[in-house]
């Protein structure tokens, strides 16, 4: 496939106008490669580990949730400059799917929600309201992550859940409006816990969002590349 068709295809899967106003200029193809798109590699990051196996495959096009040049760049050196060295030197192309992907039909929210089995969906502004039969304990067992819960939970009838970091004063006041009973994301803020009209289960960034990475991998048939961040929880 060339490129300007796969892009034009993964524009209909996630459109970009879907993006935050701030996200739009990072998302898209960021680093330009071969034209010609035959094996297509996919993850959450583009960490060294994803890129050196993205060659090995070897991959045309790398496909990631978080831009990695996010800040804009006023020197090349360091991190930045061994990433560009790599897909440069192989001709790999780099494509960014972020908050438009965040928000799109059967993009990262969606996919979460159906991993927690919420029914009776309703969307956010960012993030899914639904359904809830889980319990904590169940919740970070399907996501294979510990749970940090701030507030008091006595059962959950009703799930907010954002992938990423999602506790957002305003998300947790549409959340608690859709008569959501607890809040799911990541990167829980003190302030914000300590004023959230919901109490609060924070999960790790990967865990909620590589999966919709991993199905969108699945569904086009390409390589998903896992790469979870080491951490250590001690009690």
């Amino acid at each position: 496939m060339h490129r300007e068709a796969f892009i034009r295809v993964m524009e209909e899967l996630a459109p970009p106008d879907l993006a935050d106003q701030d996200d739009r200029s990072r998302i898209g193809l960021i680093v330009e490669g071969r034209r010609e798109i035959r094996r297509v590699a996919c993850a959450l990051d583009a960490t060294p580990h994803v890129v050196q196996e993205a060659c090995r495959i070897p991959a045309d096009m790398l496909v990631v949730h978080h831009n990695p040049l996010y800040d804009p760049l006023t020197r090349v050196e360091g991190a930045p400059a061994a990433l560009l060295r790599d897909l440069l030197s192989f001709g790999m192309n780099l494509y960014v799917m972020h908050t438009n992907f965040d928000r799109a039909e059967g993009g990262i929210n969606d996919v979460l929600a159906g991993l927690l089995g919420l029914t009776g969906t309703v969307k956010m502004s960012m993030g899914v309201v639904g359904d809830c039969t889980l319990t904590p304990k169940k919740i970070a067992g399907i996501l294979g992550c510990g749970l940090r819960v701030q507030g008091r939970i006595s059962r959950i009838r009703r799930l907010a859940v954002v992938g990423g970091a999602g506790f957002d004063p305003l998300l947790l006041d549409e959340a608690k409006a859709l008569s959501a009973d607890a809040f799911l994301s990541a990167e829980l803020h003190h302030h914000v816990g300590r004023g959230s009209p919901l109490p609060c289960l924070e999960a790790s960034h990967y865990a909620l969002e590589a999966p919709g990475m991993r199905r969108l991998a699945e569904d086009q048939g390409w390589t998903f590349l896992d790469d979870p961040p080491e951490v250590t929880l001690i009690p």
